[in-house]
């Protein structure tokens, strides 16, 4: 499978003034531009820039960033699952990643992230993917946001929904291990139906394997 990708841009204005959201950026557009020292969700802010130039460069790998001027404030990454995760057992090439999205507190609330997940869809070759987010609240930023998990997941999926991504039932034991935890999907009008079936095969992938062990006995 050979991955596409088109750039689009867009102005987007906040309270704070215009901010650009573009992309999908090459490691060599990102290093034009300063990483906002509170990107610091997932790591230390220039670990994270570093992580994202590495994505950025990746075959199927999609970077998208809301930059004030030359300064990054937020990102969105896709990219094939972690070979250790549960999703990446098919090895399905159609199968992307919405591995983080992040903006820094001052932008929070101006729909900057959904603008993001909105930009991302722009591309007519998302229609070709299974876009997964999986969603723990472990991850979020309860604190930060002074939010109920129960709130913050209402929040997340209007958000995710943005970019055409719902929420869909599996059986993977870390998102069923709470119920706020959720697995968020959005399958590509182009994606080939032996495509979903694979997919759904991996969404029950624990269902699956007790039954190819009782046909095996």
């Amino acid at each position: 499978m050979k991955h596409m990708k088109t750039y689009h841009s867009m102005t987007h204005d906040t309270d704070l003034g215009p901010i650009v959201i573009e992309g999908p950026l090459s490691s060599n557009e990102l290093g034009h531009f300063k990483f906002h020292e509170q990107l610091t969700a997932f790591r230390p802010a220039d670990k994270q820039f570093a992580a994202l130039m590495g994505i950025a460069d990746f075959p199927e790998g999609r970077i998208l960033v809301a930059r004030a001027g030359d300064t990054i404030v937020g990102y969105v990454t896709y990219l094939h699952p972690d070979p250790l995760e549960r999703w990446s057992e098919f090895n399905m090439k159609d199968l992307i990643e919405l591995g983080a999205i992040e903006i820094i507190p001052a932008y929070r609330g101006a729909r900057v992230a959904s603008n993001l997940l909105k930009l991302s869809m722009m591309d007519d070759f998302m229609e070709n993917y299974i876009i997964i987010s999986t969603e723990y609240y472990w991850h979020w930023d309860l604190d930060g946001t002074n939010l109920s998990i129960w709130n913050y997941r209402k929040v997340m999926e209007k958000m995710m929904a943005t970019g055409g991504l719902l929420p869909a039932p599996t059986d993977d034991p870390e998102i069923i291990s709470h119920p706020a935890n959720c697995l968020m999907v959005r399958i590509g009008k182009n994606v080939p139906e032996e495509s979903v079936e694979q997919f759904d095969k991996l969404r029950f992938l624990t269902r699956h394997n007790h039954r190819k062990m009782r046909e095996g006995l």
